[in-house]
């Protein structure tokens, strides 16, 4: 009696581990009921940088919008690549129908019902808005194809098993950001584009030990997955720029002392760019608002 009493409680364990840890997707409804709009979605791709992480490393100008994949990311974790999310139905999202990408990009959850890993900034798209979204699919619809197969991530065996990433959505995610409250349009705005379109937070913020963000040292700088140096730190503590200059920083890439962005910075500056003065503007007022992180 004693072997099946546990054998049941064995079995019962398991099915609540497998119900918990599934990977959910919420019923699909708004996003389906917006019309995306060509240029608009161009303007929301180069806003959240998709180019800059799923572009070949060696690509040309012309060849940023093949969306190849392949960059390494190195972490404590292992190693994450980044997939192909190009059109081509085998190896990229082309089979993909707009519930999948949105599910994919709000809610890290693959067509096929899997986690996708946080390496994805998901925990930040979360946020954006269902016209953003639609928009965002109707470009993703118009860039080019390409077959090369994604690279598989280079992970130990205990990262490797992806349903336990349900226990870490549930840790980190829903979270506020800075607990930043304004009435100004042009914060709010800057709100959006630095904590949810940029994904500002991912490097620039210091992680737990699950690899989930510390919300309470936001954007107050982090080490550098690679091991080389520190990523800096961007609250009024340490960045002492004043609007103009920050804004110039992000058209240009220049500094206040003439160096220049280097590194995945200049993918960055690639992308700021190509915003409007005014949403340059709102960043720089958003990261003046924001409190303090003393590191």
């Amino acid at each position: 009696m004693k072997i099946i009493g546990i054998s049941t409680i064995t079995a019962i364990s398991l099915v609540v581990f497998w119900a918990i840890t599934s990977a959910k997707t919420p019923e699909f409804s708004s996003v389906e009921n917006y019309s995306g709009n060509l240029k608009k979605g161009e303007y929301v791709f180069n806003a959240s940088g998709c180019a800059s992480c799923h572009s070949s490393v060696d690509a040309t100008q012309a060849e940023k919008l093949v969306l190849t994949g392949g960059r390494s990311f190195p972490s404590p974790f292992g190693t994450f690549y980044a997939p192909n999310i190009s059109m081509d139905k085998v190896n990229g999202i082309g089979a993909w129908s707009e519930e999948d990408f949105a599910n994919a990009v709000l809610h890290g959850v693959s067509p096929k019902g899997t986690h996708y890993y946080p390496s994805f900034p998901y925990t930040a798209y979360a946020e954006m808005t269902d016209q953003d979204i639609a928009d965002l699919w109707v470009y993703f619809r118009s860039i080019p194809e390409s077959s090369t197969p994604s690279i598989d991530h280079d992970l130990p065996m205990y990262v490797s098993w992806r349903r336990p990433i349900a226990f870490w959505k549930l840790l980190n995610t829903g979270e506020p950001i800075t607990g930043l409250v304004s009435s100004d349009a042009k914060v709010q705005r800057g709100a959006y584009l630095v904590e949810t379109l940029g994904h500002c937070g991912e490097c620039h913020t210091s992680r737990n030990f699950i690899g989930g963000l510390k919300y309470e040292y936001w954007l107050g700088g982090a080490k550098n997955p690679t091991g080389r140096g520190m990523i800096p730190n961007l609250t009024p503590a340490k960045l002492t720029w004043n609007t103009e200059e920050i804004v110039e920083y992000l058209a240009s890439g220049f500094t206040p002392d003439f160096d220049v962005a280097g590194g995945h910075m200049a993918d960055v500056i690639e992308n700021t760019s190509k915003l409007t003065e005014e949403d340059r503007l709102a960043i720089a007022e958003y990261l003046k608002a924001i409190p303090e992180v003393q590191k």
